[in-house]
């Protein structure tokens, strides 16, 4: 039996119901993004990370669109696609350890959940592209303040 539109938006919006945990999904959505980002950097290397976060980016884009027309929701918090492409994008910048892709799991859960500028203007943004691209530019200042830590030697 084939799958409809709204069940593939559903899974692909939701990474499979990872978004239905009730307690912090977000978080959640972000870890499992963890073990994801180091299979596709074991496959390609960094540059296949930062290409994975930006297909996630556009990917989610649509299918989140689509959820919210299905739901009648503005952003709904089931919605965490997002997650894992911000996670992914920060990944990217990450050193290849554990330290370092704990690193950008932190940084990205701080500034996804702080939302400073700029991240709080791309947050006001509607649809499906508004729900995406806050944690993109979350998971992109992330990756940012890391390579920084790398360059100064602190990583």
């Amino acid at each position: 039996m084939a799958l409809q539109k709204s069940q593939i938006v559903t899974r692909i919006a939701t990474l499979y119901g990872v978004g239905f945990v009730q307690t912090a999904p977000g978080t959640v959505a972000s870890l499992v993004a963890l073990p994801l980002a180091a299979l596709i950097y074991l496959v390609g290397g960094r540059a296949a990370v930062l290409v994975c976060g930006f297909v996630a980016f556009a990917i989610g884009s649509w299918a989140c669109e689509h959820y919210v027309r299905q739901t009648g929701k503005k952003d709904p918090s089931e919605c965490v696609v997002d997650e894992l492409a911000g996670q992914w994008i920060a990944c990217a910048f990450a050193p290849f350890s554990i330290l370092g892709y704990l690193a950008a799991f932190a940084f990205f859960r701080a500034l996804d959940i702080a939302k400073p500028w700029p991240i709080n203007r791309l947050e006001n943004l509607h649809g499906g592209f508004g729900i995406m691209a806050d944690d993109v530019m979350a998971g992109l200042l992330a990756g940012f303040a890391i390579a920084l830590l790398v360059h100064l030697g602190i990583f």
